[in-house]
């Protein structure tokens, strides 16, 4: 896809809650998406949330305005919450976007034969899986979600339950 680059932009936002997993809020893109890159839907970009670096995308959760996800850890290192105020720059990313899996889990694809499939996902899916897998504490819990995770992509699914 082609995007039109408006360079790096700033702005302030307040942090909304979410439902979404993995993310403790959103702040709400101040600016017309279309006009600006070119396209109504999904946006690749960087981002800082006061400082603190971020790779995602401009989205929209069925209302008018792009949304941009505010992970639980990025909020926890900012010691902020929904309702704080951030400051937010944000510019179009340009490069591939790979997840790089752990030794064990990128085995377990491999052995399933889901890799393939693995890397046909959208970034996004692919490090909600990543994510998920990496947030567990004891490694029994490791192992299981690695082998659902082989066989939900056998399936089709995303992380997203």
């Amino acid at each position: 896809m082609t995007y039109l680059n408006p360079g790096p932009l700033e702005f302030d936002a307040i942090v909304e809650r979410s439902d979404v997993s993995g993310s403790s809020g959103f702040v709400t893109f101040p600016w017309s998406v279309p006009e600006l890159f070119g396209v109504k839907g999904r946006v690749p970009v960087t981002a800082q949330f006061d400082g603190v670096d971020y790779r995602g995308s401009l989205v929209r959760y069925g209302g008018p305005s792009h949304l941009l996800l505010v992970l639980t850890e990025i909020l926890g290192t900012l010691g902020k919450q929904p309702g704080d105020s951030v400051h937010v720059t944000v510019a179009l990313d340009t490069e591939e976007r790979r997840v790089e899996l752990a030794d064990d889990t990128r085995a377990a694809l491999a052995e399933s034969g889901q890799a393939d499939a693995f890397e046909r996902m959208s970034y996004s899916h692919q490090r909600e899986y990543h994510l998920w897998i990496e947030e567990a504490k004891r490694s029994e819990t490791r192992a299981r979600r690695i082998l659902k995770m082989t066989e939900m992509v056998a399936e089709g699914k995303t992380a997203k339950a």
